[in-house]
């Protein structure tokens, strides 16, 4: 990834320096930011971690696998950091039973990991041909889960659409991927249903939209500003719907399972919470972004702010239609009431302004909205530069998700933290934190009455972070990618995480601080064992950098030289 590119999404989120009287001035019912709840989670509240497919499992071109979007992705210079590719990554393909162990370790109720799409239909298209080789993988890793009395919940798209798809009709943008995106998804019903319970359409098709389709930072990076995100989003929500209804329709009595979608979402906060244009652009932020999904799924259609603010931008062009695409009516119908349960993936919170995008100066999606993102630059940012920990957001969006759709059932499907961390550390109190945090804001939001039923760690092992590379660690275990066989190994967060887990919350004051204390003295012991990696990796580096930078100099030395003692003896 270009500086230029780096400095630009760094400057897409405005610092607002914000004096302490105005932070302590803030109140939202009896909520105080900075309040500890101790208390445990209802009976049968399920704990879990999560993967997808691209992420971990590496064998890119093994067994009969197609190429997906990302693995042509990847392969072009310049489209990751430092050029890093998931062709091998965690190589979770091989590592099912080390995996497993390590859930066991965790005492995990539940796994959320995807299917790769090519890896069982190379090519998308279920006529061509489907690859068995790739369907026994997740049968295995399915039957390995319920023997160990794991759940598995498993998630049908994350992100790795089949190159094939892309390249005949352009991916997302056309409507044909509805069809296809079913018969994919009613092979898996067919194969793995009668195990699989909970089955999840997308993985926050926000970011397979918005970064795919028009900024271009995610695969197939195409940058279709104004159009392209609104289109992909139309075909996924109707290819979401089409899935749900065949679900329903054809194995539900039989396999007794639910089928939802996992929709990531910031929490929008007005920066003045007296004034009502800032209030507005809080909500509209929060719209654009889990509304524009969420919505037409509860709904029928999109949010009126979306509809109101890009129909008036596209008139103010000169279009004599919406960018944002319509419904018809008996497309409302169909698509309203399509989940079970809902997953949700949170991370953090921005602070939200009215800011006025003139029309004239071209429209994308973030122009579209009207508003400016702000942060505080009090709070922790460890790893990931868009990722701040902001604990009382996720409260408050939990109770908007309640509040808006009726409180469906929801699942976190991703909360987590990430570092960058270029030498080894296990000792990760600062996700031993924000887990903490986090984890007792969702309790407070279940005692406000929202109807969360389990919480998915994201994620269990360090893993390939798409456009990032391999520069961001999200992960409870460390993996060693240098090592060709990606050893594990346990960050303190898993003794922390594994605590809350055995006794369901936070029992008391003095028993989560003895855990945090035990989980680093863990992590210093362990540390140990680590201590000889960034020496090797310091002497690869040597290897690779140095040493054929001093032959260079040496064969330039030498010619220079002998040039010297021929012009001297001429």
């Amino acid at each position: 990834m270009t500086l230029s590119h780096r400095f630009g999404r760094a400057c897409h989120v405005l610092v607002l320096v914000l004096c302490l009287s105005a932070a302590e001035d803030f109140d939202w019912s009896a909520n105080n930011h900075d309040s500890f709840y101790y208390g445990t989670f209802p009976n049968g509240f399920s704990w879990g971690a999560g993967s997808s497919a691209y992420q971990t499992e590496g064998a890119w071109d093994k067994d009969g696998k197609g190429l997906s979007i990302w693995d042509v992705f990847t392969h072009k210079k310049g489209k990751t950091f430092l050029n890093d590719t998931g062709d091998s990554s965690c190589e979770g393909y091989y590592k099912i039973k080390d995996d497993i162990l390590l859930m066991k370790e965790l005492n995990l109720n539940h796994y959320r990991f995807s299917i790769s799409w090519p890896r069982i239909m190379p090519t998308g298209i279920r006529s061509d041909h489907v690859n068995e080789k790739g369907l026994k993988y997740y049968n295995v890793l399915i039957d390995e889960l319920l023997e160990n009395n794991i759940t598995p919940i498993v998630t049908l798209y994350h992100w790795d659409l089949p190159q094939v798809l892309q390249e005949k009709y352009g991916g997302w943008q056309n409507i044909s991927m509805i069809n296809y995106f079913n018969d994919f998804a009613n092979l898996c019903f067919e194969r793995y249903g009668d195990r699989v319970k909970y089955w999840i359409t997308f993985n926050n098709p926000w970011s397979v939209a918005v970064e795919g389709y028009e900024t271009g930072e995610h695969a197939p990076g195409l940058k279709l500003r104004g159009t392209g995100a609104y289109r992909a989003a139309h075909h996924i929500i109707k290819a979401h719907a089409k899935v749900w209804h065949t679900y329903d329709s054809q194995w539900r009595s039989k396999q007794k399972g639910m089928v939802g979608i996992s929709l990531s979402g910031d929490w929008g906060e007005p920066v003045d919470i007296t004034n009502q244009k800032d209030i507005e652009a809080a909500e509209r932020y929060v719209q654009f972004y889990i509304g524009w999904f969420a919505t037409p799924i509860f709904h029928g259609d999109y949010p009126q702010v979306m509809k109101d603010f890009i129909g008036r931008k596209s008139a103010q062009q000169g279009l004599g239609t919406s960018r944002l695409p319509t419904f018809s009516s008996q497309e409302k119908s169909y698509i309203k009431g399509t989940c079970d349960f809902l997953g949700v993936g949170h991370f953090t919170t921005r602070y939200i302004t009215q800011k006025s995008f003139p029309s004239n100066r071209g429209t994308t999606y973030f122009s579209d909205r009207d508003i400016a993102e702000l942060v505080d630059p009090r709070w922790p940012d460890p790893g990931s530069e868009w990722l701040y920990s902001v604990p009382w957001g996720f409260r408050r969006l939990l109770n908007f998700i309640k509040t808006q759709y009726g409180n469906p059932m929801m699942f976190i499907t991703e909360n987590g933290v990430s570092e960058k961390m270029m030498c080894t550390e296990l000792c990760d109190n600062w996700r031993i934190q924000y887990y903490k945090d986090y984890i007792n804001e969702m309790l407070k939001a279940i005692r406000d009455g929202v109807n969360v039923k389990g919480y998915t760690a994201w994620s269990l092992l360090d893993k390939f972070e798409w456009d990032e590379g391999y520069s961001e660690r999200f992960g409870l275990y460390y993996v060693d990618f240098k090592n060709k066989n990606k050893p594990r190994y346990p960050k303190a967060s898993v003794q922390f995480y594994k605590r809350i887990i055995k006794t369901n919350g936070f029992p008391n004051q003095r028993e989560v601080e003895n855990w945090k204390r035990k989980a680093t003295e863990t992590c210093s012991t362990s540390n140990q064992l680590l201590a000889a990696d960034p020496l090797t990796s310091h002497m690869e580096m040597v290897t690779e950098v140095v040493v054929p930078t001093v032959c260079t100099l040496c064969i330039l030395i030498s010619a220079v030289f002998l040039m010297f003692l021929l012009r001297k003896h001429n």
